[in-house]
């Protein structure tokens, strides 16, 4: 055993090393180069799309959310004092609802404040006995009414040119869709762009909602359909460079 671990295994861890070290010269300093290709294969061709004719529809799909109209302020008609507060804040009310009585001395009056439109009152802090002015905001209404609203890129806006009044409005998870109208565009004083309409009435939504809003703007049946990458503008016109044969640079239509 002496011998062995003196001599023997010594000499063997040697070889082993050897061996492995002259491997890892060759792979660094002569690599085998064989099948290795002598030129790049990749090139590099113009693509080519045929022209064709087929329909371009222009149809944004917006993503939004449901929102609840704003607050209505509910304003006094006449100059007088309130004889009789009919309602209480955080009330709901329906359109029409009497919701104070005003008495004016003189020419005398005595008139009822409507509710203008279904909603829940806010805070209310009218008693009777107090004078009112003409004008005077009495109480605000939380309007039962919704809109869906969605913001978007001012770029967007081109393909919004001609707009229809109305667009579809899909919930995830909720009930078909259905028609939101009065769709109008609105640019606020610091740029920001957003697209709104109406909820029907008798549509039941909730605030926080999220949707997708479908606008049909417009179709062009059988026309002549290049890609979008052929083309420089995105909106009314653009310049397309259509190749002559000849061999010369295309001209610009």
């Amino acid at each position: 055993m002496t011998v062995w671990r003196r001599w023997i295994f010594p000499i063997l861890m040697v070889v082993v090393f050897g061996v492995i070290a002259a491997s890892l010269a060759k792979l660094a300093f002569f690599p085998d180069s064989e099948g290795a290709p002598a030129h790049p294969s990749a090139g590099i061709a113009d693509p080519v799309v045929a022209v064709e004719r087929g329909s371009v529809v222009n149809e944004p799909e917006l993503t939004g959310t449901v929102a609840r109209d704003e607050q209505v302020a509910v304003r006094a008609e006449i100059e007088g004092t309130v004889t009789a507060v009919h309602v209480s804040g955080g009330e709901e009310v329906w359109a029409g609802q009497p919701l104070f009585t005003l008495k004016r001395e003189y020419p005398a009056a005595v008139i009822d404040v409507h509710a203008p439109e279904a909603g829940r009152l806010g805070e209310l802090a009218l008693v009777a006995g107090q004078q009112v002015t003409v004008g005077a905001e009495l109480v605000k209404l939380s309007s039962a009414r919704y809109h869906v609203l969605s913001t978007v890129q001012p770029v967007q806006l081109y393909r919004l040119l001609g707009a229809p009044s109305e667009g579809t409005a899909t919930i995830t998870g909720g009930p078909a869709p259905f028609t939101c109208m009065g769709l109008t565009t609105q640019v606020a004083d610091d740029g920001t762009t957003s697209v709104r309409c109406s909820v029907p009435v008798d549509q039941v939504v909730f605030p926080g909602l999220p949707v997708s809003l479908s606008i049909a703007v417009g179709t062009a049946e059988d026309v002549l359909v290049i890609p979008a990458t052929a083309a420089k503008g995105g909106s009314g016109s653009g310049l397309v460079w259509v190749d002559a044969g000849d061999g010369e640079t295309g001209t610009a239509w």
